[in-house]
């Protein structure tokens, strides 16, 4: 059986590793070294944010910036790095880039690093709100991470594609959302 027969979604959700921290904070010390006085800081979001928790092996990063005004510097000094703009993914409060290659961001070493999804978010936006709500809230609740990993597991062997497997986990991040103070999500 192959593992699309096995796996439609072709998502498999792997067990907590310590290393994911350990890439992030690498990857946090270049972006900072850009991207300095431009930013106010580097978040790490979602699954693999959340010690315990299983996850597809790919960091989700919020970069915050102040406002809208340093954005353009922000996008040239993130081309410099060897991302690129995503404008076609990109929304109100979050900016999207994609790598050029898996030695994104390029600091000179020849690093390949792990595979990540890079947003800048002004400090105001709604989606960085709930990016950092939802990872607090798992981070606080040991229950709540062994709910969710089993619902990604369950979701990755049996939605019948990806935008099922996201829209299967809708239900759970916004009731917690909602015990957060915050009733909107937005998934990509």
């Amino acid at each position: 059986m192959s593992m699309k027969e096995n796996n439609p979604t072709g998502i498999e959700i792997f067990p907590y590793n310590e290393t994911w921290e350990t890439a992030f904070l690498s990857i946090e010390d270049v972006l900072k070294s850009r991207l300095g006085d431009l930013i106010i800081s580097v978040e790490h979001v979602g699954s693999t944010s959340v010690k315990g928790l299983g996850a597809k092996p790919i960091l989700d990063i919020d970069i915050v910036i102040e406002d809208y005004s340093v954005l353009p510097t922000v996008i040239k000094n993130l081309q410099k790095l060897g991302y690129y703009h995503q404008e076609n993914w990109s929304f109100k409060g979050r900016e999207a880039f994609g790598r050029k290659n898996s030695l994104v961001p390029w600091d000179g070493k020849d690093i390949t690093w792990m595979e990540h999804h890079l947003y800048v978010c002004n400090k105001d936006s709604a989606e960085l709100a709930r990016h950092l709500l939802f990872r607090n809230y798992l981070r606080d609740n040991p229950e709540a991470v062994v709910e969710y990993e089993q619902l990604k597991t369950d979701l990755a062997k049996t939605a019948k594609d990806r935008a099922s497997y996201t829209e299967g986990k809708t239900k759970f991040v916004t009731e917690i959302l909602k015990k957060q103070g915050n009733n909107s999500i937005h998934f990509n």
